[in-house]
Order: structure tokens, then sequence, then C-alpha cells
């Protein structure tokens, strides 16, 4: 079943919506990538919490005018005016009050969220309407999304990752640098209202899905994701894209082949664990490949002060030590070094004398300041001036420093 859905062969239906999750993830890890770079996170809890009294509302309106209370579409509108509300109280409150912005965000977010959990009180107590299932908006479900439902939210992600790619570059500079951005004209407001508004967007599109608890992780967790991978903020935003929208296909394909399983909770459990593995496999920041960097130098160290120790004939005791050149095949159990191992001291001993030498000449003193201790001398310095610097040593008789 788990390899059908992913092969998208589990029916039509099933298909749209793992294909329309994906690009929801792609949306989401995009846009949720100029949030974490303006250290804006908290701003997206706000946002989705405010969607919930917009809900309740459109569904009054409708069942109010004769309509079909759950109508998709129009939830989506009144998710949008409350959510659009709640980013225009909490811009406000930050700019004409004395109120920092995560206090702003609390107020935002517990304010309406509160309103909406009234407004569904309510509406469980109406007569008509089609009300059960609206607290599915909560958590999501796709269990009885239609099909004008999942091509509306496909449509949707898509347009939402094609705004963020012409807004990209302004989004970008305002995120890493708004001072210079507004020294060369830019709208530093308005931009930073596009963003909201592109993060808006994709939360309300994210509703049926994943739900406006879950929707923060999934803007959240893979801009998070890919910082492990790269350095480069362009680099940065398409990983996120490309994880968000794996971590929104792959949920959503593992419900539809476990209908049991909800959508939203298994996108994100998806996404947490490609967290999972970058944090511990990424080969820039990943714990793990840390970890064995860090125990290869700690080795390097060990043969560079075991190979001196052999070369001034002094005794072995850390054993860690002896044990890395006994395995290396530089020493005998007993701390006696071998032909090789002897070589291999009377070089470090040379490069200790040349270095030190190297240190007292100006015209090194570039080369020598990325000399770590474990560098070889001949990648830092030419065959000529190491042969200069061996006549000196010869000269004065020098020997390990």
């Amino acid at each position: 079943m788990l390899i059908e859905a992913l092969t998208l062969q589990l029916g039509y239906n099933a298909t749209l919506v793992a294909i329309g999750a994906g690009l929801l993830g792609i949306a989401a890890g995009a846009a949720g990538t100029f949030l974490f770079l303006r250290k804006r996170a908290l701003v997206s809890d706000a946002i989705s919490h405010a969607t919930l009294p917009g809900i309740g509302l459109a569904f009054i309106v409708m069942v109010a005018l004769g309509g079909d209370g759950r109508n998709l579409a129009g939830l989506m509108l009144g998710a949008a005016l409350t959510a659009g509300a709640g980013l225009l109280a909490m811009h406000w409150l930050t700019r004409r009050t004395r109120l920092a912005e995560d206090a702003a965000i609390g107020a935002v977010l517990s304010v309406f969220f509160g309103f909406g959990v009234v407004l569904l009180t309510v509406i469980q107590s109406l007569s008509k309407g089609r009300q059960a299932g609206l607290e599915e908006f909560l958590l999501g479900a796709t269990a009885g999304m239609l099909y004008a439902d999942a091509v509306l939210i496909a449509v949707a992600g898509a347009v939402a990752v094609l705004a963020i790619w012409l807004l990209r570059r302004p989004m970008t500079l305002v995120a890493f640098d708004p001072g210079f951005a507004a020294s060369i004209g830019m709208n530093v407001p308005r931009v930073d209202l596009t963003m909201m508004g592109l993060v808006m967007a994709v939360t309300i599109i994210g509703l049926k899905v994943v739900g406006l608890v879950l929707i923060v992780a999934l803007l959240i967790i893979p801009p998070v994701t890919a910082r492990f991978w790269s350095n480069h903020s362009g680099h940065v935003l398409w990983i996120a894209g490309a994880l968000g929208g794996l971590a929104g296909f792959v949920g959503a394909a593992i419900s539809a082949s476990a209908p049991s399983l909800p959508t939203g909770p298994l996108i994100v459990l998806t996404a947490f664990a490609l967290f999972t593995v970058s944090l511990l496999f990424a080969p820039g920041r990943g714990i793990l490949v840390v970890w064995l960097r860090h125990r290869r130098h700690q080795r390097r160290i060990h043969l560079r002060q075991g190979l001196l120790a052999l070369a001034q004939e002094l005794p072995i005791y850390e054993r860690y030590t002896l044990r890395l050149l006994v395995r290396a095949g530089l020493a005998r159990p007993d701390g006696v070094p071998t032909q090789a191992g002897r070589a291999r001291a009377a070089k470090a001993c040379r490069d200790e004398a040349r270095w030190a030498i190297a240190r007292r000449i100006h015209s090194h003193e570039a080369a020598v300041s990325r000399y770590d201790g474990l560098m070889p001398i001949e990648q830092v310095l030419t065959l000529d001036e190491i042969h200069e610097i061996d006549r000196q040593i010869d000269a004065g008789g020098g020997g390990c420093a």
C-alpha cells in the first residue's frame, strides 16, 4: 500500500492529496525560511491561531445565506480575513505601542484563538449547517476531502510557490539587513507585511491538510533542517522547500496507505524525521559528523605528540597515544619505535624545528598563521622556502623545537 501511495497508484483523489501536500510543503518550507532568517518564527503561530475565528464566522455566514457551511473556499476566505486582521493587529501593536513583538504575538494568538473556540462551541449547538467536522481544521484531515478541495489546495500551493520565487530577493535582503534595505530605498515595512502575507497564505492553504496547530511546524522545521546543510541563504531556501515538499508528499502517502492515521501529524513527524537525520548526519553541522571530525583531530594530535616523544627518546605514558602508534605500525607495544616510526618521528621533529624558524621570519607570517600544529609543512611553504629554513637549521645545529 505504501509503495503504491508513493508511486501515485492509490487512486485519483489520493494522488491529488499527495501532490497538493507536496506543493504545500514546498511553499511552507520556502516561506518559513524568511521567518527563520528574520528571527520571527513565532509570528506564524499567531497567524495560524488567528484563522480559527474566521473559519467559525465564515461557517455561520454561509449557513445564514443558505449555502453549504463547510465549503472549503468560503472557509479559507474567512480564515484569510481574520488572519489578516490578526497580522495587522500584531503589526500595529509592535509599531504603535511599547509592547515587544513576543508580547504582541501572545496577545493576538490568545485573543483570536479564544474567540475561535467560543465560535466553534456556538456552532456545535446549531441545528443545521453540517457543522460536524469543523474541528478537523485544528489538526487537519484529508479523509473527507473532495476532488474540488484537493485541486484548490494544489493550485493555491503552486501559486504560493511562484510568489515566493518572484519575491525572494527583496525578502532575503530585508531578512538579513533591514537597515541596508532601507538605505537603498526599499520599503522595509511593506516587504515585512508581504512576507507575513505569504506566510498567512501558506497557513490558510494548509488548514485542511495539516491544521492550524501543526502548520507552524511545517513552516519552521524545514528551514531549520536546511540550515544544517548550507550556509548560503539561497541554498537554504531551496533545500527547505525540497524538504518541506518531501515531508508533505511522504506524510500524505503514509496517511493514504493507512487511512486510520491522521495526515497532518504524519506530515509533521516526517519533517521531524528529516530534521533528526540532518541533525546527526549533515556534513557541515551534524552531531555525528562533528564528533567524528573531533575524534579524527584528536587522533592526529596524539600521533603527532607520540612521534615527537619517539624522536626525543621519551617514554610514552599515555596508553591511547601508544595504542595509536602501535596500530599505525610506528611503535612496538613496549614503546620502542619501528623503522617506519623512526623515519616519521625524525620528520616530525624536523618539521617542528622548521616551524620554529618560520615563525621568526617575517615573510612567512601569513603562511604560519594558517598552521595548526598538524598540517604538513609542504602544504604551506614552498620547497625553496623549506630548503632555506633547512640551511639555517643545519647551520645552527638545531633539532626538535
